[in-house]
């Protein structure tokens, strides 16, 4: 099931990693990258069906310098689910777990020029713009891009719940 949704051109390539090209990768993917701590399919609620994945980064695992106390969000939706608010609905229950039980204090998230998609995503979930990077060199796609990095602390969510 991995394979048939990141195969696909208009998903990995805007959030910075190149489309599967075999099922054989897609299994290298699970078990290097997908299999990290905190890290965890989106699946529809009605069937169980995988939609995509999300999960936290830290340390040298995330695309910023990140402190004690501080992860990093990532996420990517298979395309026949776009639309259908399973990027929030995720990255809120995301937040809150790293917010109430992992005790973690900021949470980054960013996404690249053009993929407003994600820019959304982190909207509705109370991240604020932080900073732009320049030039950022994407070794996996072996490009260079403009990354916007936004950022939301446990006082800014805790707010917005009230």
């Amino acid at each position: 099931m991995l394979f048939s949704l990141a195969s696909d051109p208009a998903v990995g390539p805007i959030a910075g990693w190149p489309p599967h090209t075999s099922v054989a990768d897609s299994l290298r993917v699970i078990r290097d990258i997908l299999s990290a701590p905190e890290t965890y399919a989106v699946v529809l609620s009605e069937t169980g069906e995988p939609a995509g994945s999300i999960g936290l980064h830290f340390g040298d695992a995330g695309t910023v310098p990140l402190s004690e106390g501080e992860a990093e969000l990532g996420y990517w939706i298979g395309r026949k689910f776009w639309g259908r608010g399973l990027a929030p609905e995720a990255a809120d229950m995301l937040i809150r777990h790293g917010f109430v039980d992992l005790r973690l204090s900021t949470l980054w998230c960013g996404y690249y020029d053009g993929n407003d998609r994600s820019r959304r995503v982190q909207e509705k979930c109370g991240f604020v713009f932080h900073h732009t990077e320049k030039d950022v060199a994407r070794e996996p796609m072996g490009d260079v891009r403009t990354a916007h990095m936004s950022c939301l602390t446990k006082r800014m969510w805790e707010n917005q719940k009230r």
